[in-house]
Formats: structure tokens, C-alpha cells, sequence
């Protein structure tokens, strides 16, 4: 029997409501059989002095997507040594699941710009058909993608919320329920993350 699977990456610093929404969203169109969110280990395009703990991106992650039956979180970047890289990923996934799994990695618009610049782009269309949301600010159109045969756009309701928008609230004092869920909301205020001064 052919497994389904829906791959959500990202950084998640913090997790927050549109990131469930459009892995909702594609797994409810493509008829996914389950996502699975992997927060990145070492996210080698970004300053990793700029990014939170890995352990406390994952408890938010699992938190976030503990309500949803179809949804589970994998440390399985974070686990891993060295710069994170999706193709890896997908390539451990693949040996995981064998072929009787059809891999489907979910990212918003933001990416579509740079995905040609990823580690070993060329690789990616062979290990999963890629899902692009639309996100605010970005145009979702497919372009001269290098895996263009091996790609769906899909049009989601967006909303202005974002991490880095999340972290700024938090920073000035700002609520933030209802950007994210609730225990992700209390696992931030518990843990003191994103405050003013806070590393």
C-alpha cells in the first residue's frame, strides 16, 4: 500500500498557526496520509546565532502538532550532525520508507526563490514532488524552478504572521494568542524565549 506523506521543513522559531494551516491544507488536496514537521538542526543559510535552541524549536513543534491526528514532529535534523540540508533529509526518508511511500515536501512561496540554490538542488525532484503555499508578499509561480515537472501550487488563506513577526511581539511585550497555538503560547512564556535580552 502507497504511503502518502507530506514533509513540512522549517525552522520554526516559533511554529505558528500558518504553518498548520497549509499542511492542513495540502493534506486535505493531495490526500496526504500524514505530515510530518521536521524543525531544521543547523539551517545552513542562516546565522545560527539569530535561530533558538534546536530542543526548544522542537518541544514547540511537538506541542503544535500534537491536536492533529495526521500531524507528528521528527527530530530527525536535529539529530543529525552538520549543516541541515533537505535532499539529506529526503534521501533518509526515502530509505525509511522505501518505495512505498510518495514523498511531498510542503514550503511556502518564500522559498520558490531560492530552492535553485539549495545543496544538490538537482537532486531534489527525484526524491519528492514539491508543494509550494502562498504566502504574503510573494508571488507563487513556478518560473524556471529546476524540478518544475514535479510541482503544485497551492492558493491558501494567508494572514500577516510569521516567526519573525512572532519573535518582535514577544520582544515588545506584545500578546501573541491566536498567532500561535495555545501551548506553543505557554511554552514560550515559560520559557522566557524570544524577551528582550534573551538568548
Amino acid at each position: 500500500m502507497t504511503v502518502r506523506l507530506g514533509i513540512m521543513g522549517g525552522t520554526f522559531d516559533p511554529i505558528h498557526n500558518v504553518h498548520l494551516l497549509k499542511a492542513s491544507e495540502a493534506a486535505h488536496r493531495l490526500g496526504l496520509d500524514e505530515v510530518v514537521f521536521i524543525p531544521a538542526g543547523s539551517p545552513w543559510q542562516k546565522d545560527p546565532r539569530g535561530v533558538s535552541d534546536a530542543e526548544e524549536r522542537y518541544a514547540m513543534t511537538k506541542l503544535a502538532v500534537a491536536p492533529d491526528p495526521r500531524f507528528s514532529a521528527s527530530r530527525m535534523e536535529i539529530d543529525r550532525a552538520g549543516p541541515t540540508y533537505t535532499v539529506d533529509t529526503l534521501r533518509e526518508l526515502r530509505r525509511l520508507y522505501g518505495h512505498r511511500a510518495r514523498l511531498y515536501f510542503i514550503a511556502g512561496a518564500d522559498v520558490l526563490g531560492s530552492i535553485g540554490t539549495w545543496h544538490e538542488a538537482w537532486s531534489l525532484k527525484e526524491l519528492a514532488h514539491f508543494v509550494f503555499c502562498s504566502r504574503q508578499g510573494y508571488e507563487l509561480a513556478d518560473g524556471a524552478l529546476p524540478l518544475r515537472d514535479r510541482v503544485t501550487l497551492l492558493h491558501v488563506p494567508v494572514w500577516e504572521i510569521s516567526s519573525t513577526v512572532i519573535r518582535r511581539r514577544v520582544s515588545r511585550g506584545q500578546p501573541i494568542r491566536y498567532l500561535v497555538p495555545d501551548p506553543v503560547a505557554d511554552h514560550i512564556v515559560r520559557r522566557g524565549l524570544y524577551r528582550a535580552g534573551a538568548h
